[in-house]
C-alpha cells in the first residue's frame, strides 16, 4: 500500500498511533513495531479489541480487514512521519549534541511556548522510533516543532534528518561518548555535523556556539547565528556565576543594553544551554522579557542538574547520563562551588569500549587531592582501576546503599553523577526517607 493511502488512514485515526497495547488511544492506528525482545505483530487483534480502529503489521496472516500489512512496520512508521511532517506547516527544529542536548532542548521549548505554539520531543525519544512518533505529533496549529536526535554510531544523524528535514538546527557540542560505537572522538564529529551537512544542502540555518573552534569550523559555509563570549557573536555572554544556581548576562551585538537571567540550573557549564535557548528565541523574534520568563520558568527534573537540599544535605544530583566531557565540567564546576564538607559518588561511564579504562583513569587522576570529605566509586571499571584507599568502591549501587544506610551523611554538599545503567538516581530513595 502507497504511503498517501496509509496517510489517509492516519487521518481516519485522528492522527493519532499507538505502539504499545498498554497504552490504546480509542479510534488510533496501530503500528506493530518489533525489537530484540518484543514483537507488537502479535498484539495486533489485541489492539483493535481495545479500541485501535486500523493496524499496521509486517507478520500478519489473518484476514482481518482494518489490518494491513506491510513489508516493514518500521520503515512505514519513519515513511509516513516524513510524508506528515510535509504537510504540515511547522518549522522544524533539529539539535543533537554530546552534551547538553535534552536539557537545551527543554530550554528552548520553554522559550519558544512564550509565542508559539510548539511540539517538542518528550523525554529522550531521540532515536530511530522516538523521531518519527514525535513529528506524529505535529498538528495543522503547530508552529515549531523541536526534535531532538540521538546517535550512537555513525549515519544515525543522517537517518534522523532524512525522516525530520530540519529547517534549522543546533549542535550542542560533540565530545567523548559513545566512544564504543563511533569508533573515535573523530567518529562523533563526523556523526554529530551530519546535522550541518543536512541543513547546507537545504539552505537552513545553525546555530553555533561561537567559542567551539570544532563546530564553528564545521559550519563556515552555512547561514550561521551564534553565541558565545566572544564580542563576534550574534549574542553575547557578557557574564556568568554559578552559586550554585547559574545566572547570566548577555546582550545582542550590536546593542548596548544588558540583559540578566537568573536560572534554576547547576552548573556553569550550562551557560551554552542558555545562550542557545537565548540565540534561538532571538532568531524566532521573541522579546528579551518573553525569553527570560521562558528560562526563568523552567525547572531542572529527571535527575538533571538539580539542585536539592535534603535535611542537613546539599546534593547535586546530575545522574540521568555521563561520558568523559561532561563528567569533567561536572566535577570542574563541584570543585568551583563555595562550600564546604564536600563529598562526591561518581558511578562508571558505560558505552567506552577499548577507551574505557583510559577515561575513567583520567577522572580518578583529576580527583587527586582535592579537598573532598569523601569520595564514592560505583562500577566494575572503578573498582577495577582505583588504588587509592583514601576512596571507598562498590561494585554497584546497592552496595552503596547498604553503606550509606549504616553511615548516613549529614551537613555534606554532594555531587551524584554517573551513566543511567549504573542507577544511582536509587540513592534518592534513602535521601527521601524519613530518618
Amino acid at each position: 500500500m502507497k504511503i498517501e493511502n496509509i496517510y489517509n488512514i492516519f487521518k481516519e485515526c485522528h492522527f493519532t498511533v499507538c505502539t504499545d497495547t498498554r497504552k490504546i488511544v480509542k479510534e488510533s492506528l496501530f503500528i506493530a513495531l518489533k525489537g530484540e525482545q518484543y514483537n507488537a505483530n502479535l498484539f495486533v487483534e489485541e489492539a483493535l479489541k481495545q479500541g485501535c480502529k486500523y493496524a499496521i503489521s509486517d507478520e500478519y496472516k489473518g484476514q482481518n480487514k482494518n489490518i494491513i500489512l506491510v513489508d516493514d512496520t518500521l520503515s512505514t512508521l519513519q515513511q509516513l512521519a516524513f510524508h506528515h511532517r510535509n504537510q504540515m506547516k511547522a518549522n522544524v527544529l533539529g539539535i543533537t549534541g554530546t552534551n547538553g542536548k535534552t536539557t537545551t532542548k527543554e530550554l528552548i521549548a520553554s522559550v519558544l511556548k512564550e509565542k508559539y505554539n510548539i511540539i517538542y520531543t518528550q523525554g529522550n525519544f531521540n532515536n530511530h522510533i522516538g523521531v518519527p512518533l514525535t513529528l506524529l505529533t505535529i498538528k495543522p496549529e503547530t508552529e515549531i516543532a523541536i526534535i531532538e536526535m540521538g546517535a550512537n554510531h555513525p549515519g544515525e544523524i543522517a537517518q534522523l534528518c532524512s525522516i525530520a528535514d530540519p529547517d534549522s538546527g543546533i549542535i550542542t557540542n560533540v565530545g567523548k561518548a559513545h566512544l564504543e560505537g563511533f569508533g573515535s572522538f573523530e567518529g562523533v564529529i563526523n556523526t554529530k555535523t551530519e546535522l550541518y551537512r543536512h541543513l547546507m544542502h537545504k539552505n537552513g540555518t545553525v546555530f553555533v556556539n561561537y567559542d567551539n573552534p570544532i563546530l564553528r569550523k564545521h559550519a563556515e559555509m552555512l547561514k550561521t547565528q551564534t553565541y558565545g563570549k566572544s564580542s563576534n557573536c550574534n549574542i553575547i555572554a557578557i557574564e556568568t556565576e554559578a552559586k550554585p544556581t547559574l545566572k547570566i548576562k548577555w546582550r545582542k551585538n550590536g546593542e548596548n543594553t544588558t540583559q540578566e537571567i537568573d536560572t534554576h540550573l547547576i552548573g556553569e557549564y550550562n551557560w551554552e544551554n542558555i545562550m542557545a535557548a537565548i540565540t534561538i528565541g532571538d532568531y524566532f523574534n521573541l522579546s528579551p522579557d518573553q525569553i527570560k520568563h521562558g528560562i526563568e520558568n523552567y525547572y531542572p527534573n529527571n535527575h538533571r542538574s538539580q539542585w536539592l537540599n535534603i535535611g542537613s544535605n546539599n546534593i547535586l544530583m546530575d545522574a540521568y547520563n555521563a561520558n568523559p566531557t561532561s563528567m569533567q565540567l561536572a566535577l570542574n564546576n563541584f570543585f568551583n562551588l563555595p562550600f564546604q564538607n564536600k563529598s562526591i559518588i561518581l558511578g562508571d561511564m558505560r558505552e567506552l569500549g577499548e577507551y574505557a579504562e583510559t577515561e575513567h583513569q583520567a577522572i580518578l587522576d583529576i580527583l587527586k587531592d582535592k579537598p573532598l570529605n569523601n569520595v564514592f566509586l560505583v562500577g566494575e571499571v572503578f573498582c577495577k582501576l582505583n588504588n587509592n584507599q583514601a576512596f571507598k568502591t562498590f561494585l554497584n549501587v546497592n552496595q552503596l546503599i547498604d553503606y550509606i544506610n549504616l553511615n548516613p551523611f549529614t551537613n555534606t554538599t554532594l555531587l551524584i553523577k554517573g551513566s543511567h545503567g549504573i542507577h544511582l538516581e536509587k540513592l534518592m530513595e534513602i535521601f527521601n526517607e524519613p530518618k
